[in-house]
């Protein structure tokens, strides 16, 4: 990377904002930007599995490459899913249409546990999708877009390990927890070892940031709970993502309840569903952190009056503070249109660019 790349990209508007400058207008990126809602991509789709996306990189990156070509984003992430981790510890994954992932072998016992593997990213299925960011980044870097790679949270990892599919209830997962707390610790640390090392492989194979996804902790878990069982564990991640010297994005869903705790175990962003008002979070984990956030999904489907309006309400709750990522509050819906994905995406530009603070909030 030559040095004029690397200041484009070092001063691009998402990383800025994810060191909470200020930057010439509020960077967007949508979770799952990459996806079924883009006509390209269920071409794609129709032709290949899942599996086979996620393992040819040539693939995954043209995929993650597909909606910078189509809308004005300020940050790609990588085409990829949180369970093959999973597969390289020695459990079996697939993808089965019109269910969703499935894992035949799920974790029942503590022997199970045990026998889990913690091998090197790139010696497991994962080497695929880090060759896929190489392939996206060089790509990305000439034109000034940072890419963001990702995996999944120890519990969220941890559930479908013992569920072997979503859930509804964690029951299976909670039982073990609760049961056979020693166990459970060795399960969360050998995720943290894997999880650490994919992320940091990550970063060495392009990736400008990285997000870590908590999708299933505020749906499982109380306050209390979630203290005992999960932080100790994302502290640990946490900790060891600060070596890689990139931004780090925590994400979790349903934590409103106790946000200011799921922020306290790290990350440079913390990323917030829409089920509380922006300000609301920001007060709640402090200025000294960014946010990125927090548009509720299906506002994406609604006529444009009312999505302006709501965009509108989470630009002003933001308050044009250095620090704020537009983005959803979770993934983009597969029924969006096409066309109010990149109304959004447009408006937020309009509207931020060089946009002042109207208080004394300034940070």
């Amino acid at each position: 990377m030559n040095m004029n790349m690397a200041s484009s990209l070092e001063n691009s508007p998402f990383l800025q904002a994810c060191r909470r400058e200020r930057a010439a207008h509020t960077p967007v990126w949508l979770m799952r930007q990459a996806g079924r809602y883009m006509h390209e991509y269920r071409e794609l789709r129709a032709r290949y599995s899942m599996m086979d996306m996620i393992t040819t990189p040539e693939l995954a990156a043209e995929v993650t490459l597909q909606p910078i070509e189509a809308f004005d984003l300020d940050a790609a992430i990588i085409f990829a899913d949180i369970l093959p981790p999973l597969v390289g510890m020695g459990l079996n994954l697939d993808f089965v249409p019109g269910i969703g992932p499935l894992l035949d072998n799920p974790i029942s016992t503590i022997y199970d546990i045990e026998r889990l593997s913690t091998p090197p990213a790139e010696q497991t299925i994962l080497r695929y999708t880090l060759t896929a960011i190489r392939l996206a980044s060089e790509e990305l870097t000439s034109r000034g877009i940072p890419l963001i790679g990702f995996a999944g949270a120890p519990f969220t990892l941890a559930s479908y390990a013992i569920e072997g599919r979503g859930s509804k209830t964690y029951a299976k997962t909670k039982s073990l927890m609760m049961r056979e707390p020693e166990a459970w610790g060795r399960l969360m640390k050998k995720l943290v070892t894997v999880q650490a090392d994919y992320l940091l492989k990550q970063v060495e194979a392009g990736a400008s940031a990285l997000q870590v996804f908590d999708s299933w902790a505020g749906a499982a878990l109380s306050q209390a709970d979630y203290l005992r069982y999960v932080r100790p564990y994302n502290v640990e991640l946490f900790r060891t993502l600060q070596q890689a010297n990139v931004p780090i994005i925590n994400f979790s869903a349903g934590t409103a309840a106790y946000i200011d705790d799921v922020a306290a175990c790290g990350g440079d962003v913390i990323g917030v569903d829409w089920r509380m008002p922006l300000d609301w979070f920001w007060t709640r984990i402090g200025e000294e952190k960014a946010i990125q956030g927090n548009l509720d999904p299906i506002a994406l489907m609604a006529p444009w009056p009312e999505l302006r309006a709501r965009i509108d309400d989470v630009l002003n709750r933001a308050n044009g503070r250095p620090g704020h990522i537009f983005n959803l509050g979770h993934g983009i819906l597969p029924t969006t249109p096409r066309d109010h994905v990149k109304r959004l995406v447009d408006y937020v530009h309009e509207q931020t660019n060089h946009r002042q603070p109207t208080g004394d909030s300034e940070s």
